[in-house]
């Protein structure tokens, strides 16, 4: 499928709602676990714009909410913020947004078909889950200065909830695909 690079105003107001929205997603706060990253739920927004502004637009989407938290906005994780967050454990992961909302993007809208649930849950697994790990884990591992293997099983308890946002987000892009398909043109 042919993706239009062009960029409307309409779709600025599009990635700066959903770089708002993944800002937003850590208002719940975080659940803390031992290894120093925390639960968050600013994935699913990652997710969501892969999914609902496709790989484009939600690349740009995740791209500028990395960017306002590294200059100085306190939307990151815990209300971090600053170019020192790229020094911690979490680094990776949040680096890692950008490329997951991609691929996320890229799969989901992979087919002229209409919306998709397997293609979003594929993209969201891959994209969201996998994408952003593999960005995640070498830096968790250097961080805590162990094994890939180690810092891979560190994130075992996450992917019950990282399950659940594939979930949220299949749940969510198919209701806003039903009430607004157009929404969903690249």
């Amino acid at each position: 499928m042919a993706v239009s690079t062009k960029i409307t105003l309409r779709d600025l107001s599009r990635i700066a709602i959903f770089a708002a929205i993944i800002a937003v997603l850590t208002l719940p706060g975080e659940i803390p676990l031992a290894i120093g990253v925390p639960i968050s739920f600013q994935t699913l927004g990652v997710m969501l714009a892969g999914v609902i502004l496709g790989a484009y637009r939600g690349t740009i989407a995740a791209a500028l909410y990395v960017i306002l938290g590294l200059i100085g906005l306190p939307i990151l994780s815990g209300h971090a913020s600053g170019f020192a967050v790229l020094a911690g454990p979490t680094a990776g992961f949040l680096v890692g947004f950008i490329p997951g909302a991609l691929v996320v993007g890229l799969i989901a809208h992979s087919a002229k078909a209409k919306f998709g649930v397997v293609r979003v849950i594929l993209g969201s697994i891959v994209g969201g889950i996998g994408v952003v790990y593999a960005f995640g884990i070498p830096v968790l591992a250097t961080s805590y200065k162990v094994d890939l293997f180690t810092a891979a099983g560190y994130m075992a308890p996450y992917l019950i909830g990282d399950a659940i946002k594939v979930a949220l987000t299949t749940i969510i892009g198919a209701a806003l695909y039903r009430a607004y398909p157009k929404a969903f043109k690249n």
